[in-house]
């Protein structure tokens, strides 16, 4: 089957996500854009992954439990987990992994937690946008630990990226999936390697429509990891 999918998308977990990106209006947008297959990957966090899976369920959807974690060379990497007690060890983890440096709500913005219905339940105190003391090259193979999937996120970005960052690709690091933000970005050179295109959407109106479609045995978490 074909589906649909957007696999990078923050919610106001993130400091840099708007506070209309809830897990009910963001699912609620997917399905407006006809997606069938969506992530939200927020900065060092699954912490939104449950209530995003419900939101997700009530819109007909596939929510597949994400993070964006920030290597200690400060590159971004999509990390995909295959259900919603593997995110949360995860997440548990990366968080014994960031630095104790407090949020500065002013110049990054809220880190807002909220419940299954949107209300409010809290702030990360914590500041997601720190680099881990996690390295590049160990991020595939911890991932396989936890039975998911790791994808180098916006590879053509001037920041963030492994490439931008480090200057190169190594195939050592373990990854077999790699994403563009621009579309018809293609690099030859990573030829016999899978190309995604997400949004990286901060805000409901930078969620794009469905465009991108992955082939899929069945319609699950697992399935989409085992094509990443």
């Amino acid at each position: 089957m074909r589906a649909f999918y957007d696999l990078h998308i923050h919610s106001c977990l993130s400091p840099c996500g708007d506070r209309d990106m809830t897990p009910k209006n963001i699912a609620g947008m997917a399905a407006l854009c006809g997606l069938e297959v969506i992530a939200v990957a927020d900065h060092n966090t699954c912490g939104h992954c449950p209530q995003v899976a419900q939101a997700a369920r009530e819109q007909g959807l596939l929510a597949v439990p994400a993070m964006e974690l920030t290597t200690s060379e400060e590159t971004h990497i999509l990390c995909f987990l295959p259900d919603l007690d593997a995110a949360r060890e995860f997440s548990d983890y990366v968080y014994s992994k960031l630095p104790d440096i407090p949020n500065r709500e002013d110049i990054f913005g809220e880190q807002l937690v909220l419940d299954g219905d949107d209300n409010p339940a809290g702030v990360e105190r914590r500041f997601l946008l720190s680099a881990t003391s996690i390295s590049v090259y160990d991020v595939a193979a911890l991932m396989r630990e936890y039975g998911g999937a790791a994808v180098p996120a916006h590879i053509d970005r001037t920041s963030f990226s492994v490439l931008s960052n480090l200057g190169l690709w190594d195939f050592g690091w373990g990854f077999r999936t790699y994403e563009v933000y621009a579309r018809d970005r293609v690099f030859p050179e990573l030829a016999g390697l899978r190309r995604i295109s997400n949004s990286d959407a901060h805000a409901l109106e930078s969620m794009r429509d469905a465009e991108n479609a992955l082939d899929l045995d069945r319609l699950s978490a697992r399935a989409v990891i085992d094509m990443l």
